[in-house]
């Protein structure tokens, strides 16, 4: 797939989402959600009952694949960039950290996920954060603005990850931080799942390989890079979740290779450092 037609098709599969108000991207999600199927997917993926709770109702559309505010150790008075922000959920846990003289960009590419976030930051009465309208290979924030840039399952739909790499590296201060959460490939996919509409909005098939994922994120200038966490998703998480099932009934794909592809597929928590000036 061309890189606009990529975007065109992350676009208006978000944009489906917002509307609908449930989660297409991961594992023990459907189309056809409710919030308690979103709180669940969340809570496996790391968010703890306190901090959904203290959200507004729709900011968690169980859209993540990890909690990268809990690896973040934002402190009080950081300016914090969401990347993908969608409704919120992230930059509302990061402004209760950071407090009121922090700051929190959330930015995101899809005009109904904006419109939703912007509703549940009135909600939630965050004065604290904003919500930018951009395309994250193109990040709308200025150089040297950001303490740390956060992350969640979102980086494995851009067609150009180097890219999004070296705006995260611009974007931040020296000594800044990069805090994400991604799915990464534990071997390459076959090209039929690559070129898959729905395994991409599924969050499969725009992934990379876990080196490579690590080698783009240093090639952009990071220093200290590493893995935090590693989740290995269970196959039969995959094999029963409705988008997947669409992937293989489309695809004509075995049970066999359906176990042996979605079995390729983790979670990972990666941290980087930018590195101060000599």
């Amino acid at each position: 797939m061309k890189k606009q037609d990529t975007k065109k098709i992350v676009r208006q599969g978000y944009a489906k989402v917002a509307m609908q108000g449930s989660s297409c991207c991961g594992p023990s999600s459907t189309c056809c959600g409710t919030p308690d199927t979103a709180k669940d997917i969340s809570k496996k993926i790391g968010y703890t009952d306190e901090e959904l709770r203290s959200m507004p109702d729709g900011a968690n559309l169980g859209l993540g694949c990890g909690n990268p505010v809990a690896i973040a150790s934002l402190k009080e008075g950081e300016t914090v960039v969401d990347l993908g922000s969608g409704p919120g959920l992230d930059c509302f846990l990061a402004a209760d950290k950071v407090g009121k003289k922090g700051k929190v960009i959330g930015v995101d590419m899809t005009p109904e996920m904006l419109e939703k976030a912007r509703e549940n930051a009135n909600k939630g009465r965050f004065e604290n954060v904003e919500f930018r309208l951009g395309e994250i290979e193109n990040l709308p924030v200025d150089d040297n603005a950001a303490d740390v840039v956060i992350s969640n399952c979102v980086i494995n739909l851009s067609p150009d990850k180097q890219k999004v790499f070296e705006e995260t590296f611009r974007v931040l201060k020296p000594g800044g931080r990069i805090m994400v959460s991604d799915i990464v490939l534990t071997k390459p996919l076959p090209d039929k799942i690559r070129e898959s509409v729905d395994a991409y909005i599924g969050c499969i098939s725009g992934a990379i390989t876990k080196e490579k994922y690590l080698d783009t994120i240093k090639a952009a200038g990071f220093i200290e890079v590493s893995i935090v966490d590693e989740l290995s998703i269970p196959v039969e998480e995959w094999i029963n979740d409705p988008i997947s099932s669409s992937i293989t009934e489309t695809l004509n794909i075995s049970a066999e290779e359906a176990k042996d592809i979605f079995g390729t597929v983790a979670s990972v928590k990666v941290k980087g450092v930018k590195g101060t000036a000599s």
